[in-house]
């Protein structure tokens, strides 16, 4: 969209809409297949232009607000995916969030009369305590989550259970070192209140319109809130219908009907992960892994996550000779433009669950590689096995990988790949539901 149409829009945007706070490029691309899904967006590929001589084009009712993260590769990703939602005619705000010690102040702070005004909040992942900080100060109706990758099936795990949220990789271990530990304890309220935001119920009293904000917004209505997204979600859950939590399925119908088919190449393609740098699994054993799946497989690419680090990457390419792909889009968009390779192998990871829809109605086959207990670091988290055992067992229309010669005595096992898919299939059948039973404490 040309800057002048991106100006007259502003002025067009009902007040109250939908804010949508985004911390990872993948983040960004959900909140768009949101919109896409709930036709918040057009369903027409195509750049919205609206000039002044446009007066009329309808525009997306959503801003996204970036609070932008200090890695370099995260920050690149993030600037080319807002671009293509600024093609969309979604207003992108980009905040330098984490940029000092008072950053966060500035930020919240400029941001009080959007959250007071909004009627809908969406989030990309209810673990940061940046995103909670902002939940209790929101009194929207509605809430959405979408996708921060396989975080999300944790999530919904915790909330059905009541329990606080914490990241998987962290569940079962003390915080790192007094200073954590006391701002897990200073937290802990806010914590609490944006738990309670996440669960379906009375909405929070609502202080009368400032001026210039708009008034007729229904006090003491019920919140409502949705998890749009991708990985297993079981809507039928029964702890989920008390919850009265609704599911909606992400298919990337939005991925898919603005870009490809893409162009295959004849190699295998493999994905790397960040485990390493989360701590979960030993670099050592990681690297024999890659090696050993690199050989069996014939692959030639490594599409590297944008976590890990330079250093760890130039270990991969010296001991395998794989060219290294530092992705600039979410890998969901570069498989989908292409070129890809016709067999895509991965480590547990969100893309066992997204690649197989954003990829429907092409040849390419998705493989996943299990994690073989003997590969995780004394550190680790009890939870880890158990989990990224789920991202596996839960994933559908993959191939499972049989032994390859780094996994564990009887780890290996071997599940038959599908035919290409013609459609894009629902990765979870949605139904409404209902609630309320309070949650209990709330940390990231």
């Amino acid at each position: 969209m040309s800057r002048s149409g991106r100006d007259a829009t502003r002025g067009r945007r009902s007040a109250g809409g939908t804010l949508a706070f985004v911390e990872s490029p993948v983040q960004l691309l959900n909140v768009l297949e949101w919109a896409h899904s709930a036709a918040v967006i057009s369903a027409a590929p195509g750049p919205v232009e609206a000039g002044p001589a446009e007066a009329g084009v309808r525009v997306p009712d959503v801003t996204v607000v970036v609070l932008s993260p200090h890695d370099p590769m995260t920050r690149g990703q993030l600037r080319r995916v807002a671009e293509l939602a600024r093609d969309e005619g979604v207003a992108v705000r980009w905040e330098e969030a984490r940029g000092g010690p008072v950053a966060p102040v500035k930020t919240i702070g400029s941001l009080a009369r959007e959250l007071r005004r909004a009627r809908r909040v969406v989030i990309g992942d209810p673990f940061s305590r940046y995103v909670q900080l902002l939940l209790t100060l929101t009194s929207a109706r509605d809430v959405v989550v979408v996708d921060d990758g396989t975080a999300t099936m944790e999530f919904v795990s915790q909330l059905a259970d009541g329990e606080r949220l914490v990241r998987w990789h962290r569940k079962g271990s003390a915080p790192a070192g007094p200073q954590a530990a006391a701002q897990a304890v200073l937290f802990a309220p806010f914590a609490r209140r944006a738990r309670s935001r996440l669960t379906p119920g009375a909405a929070a009293p609502q202080a009368p319109p400032r001026a210039g904000e708009p008034e007729g917004r229904d006090r003491g209505s019920v919140r409502r809130v949705e998890i749009f997204s991708s990985m297993p979600v079981d809507a039928s859950d029964a702890r989920l219908r008390e919850l009265g939590v609704t599911v909606a399925a992400n298919d990337f119908a939005w991925t898919r009907s603005r870009f490809g088919p893409p162009r295959l190449t004849r190699g295998t393609d493999l994905v790397g992960t960040s485990l390493v740098e989360t701590g979960v699994v030993d670099l050592e054993r990681y690297l024999e892994g890659v090696t050993a799946l690199a050989r069996e497989h014939g692959a030639t690419r490594y599409f590297a996550h944008r976590r890990e680090s330079s250093e760890k990457l130039h270990r991969v390419q010296s001991a395998t000779g794989l060219e290294i792909v530092r992705p600039d889009l979410p890998l969901e968009l570069v498989a989908r433009r292409g070129p890809i390779g016709r067999t895509v192998v991965s480590f547990p990871s969100t893309v066992v669950h997204t690649l197989p829809l954003a990829l429907a109605g092409t040849p390419v086959s998705v493989a996943v590689c299990e994690v073989d207990r003997t590969w995780f670091t004394a550190g680790a988290s009890p939870r880890a096995e158990g989990f990224l055992s789920g991202v596996t067992d839960s994933a559908r229309r993959v191939r499972r990988l049989g032994d390859t010669g780094i996994q564990g005595e009887g780890a290996g096992r071997t599940m038959a790949g599908p035919a290409p898919a013609e459609a894009a299939p629902a990765p979870q059948q949605p139904s409404p539901t209902s609630i309320s039973r309070e949650a209990g404490q709330a940390s990231a």
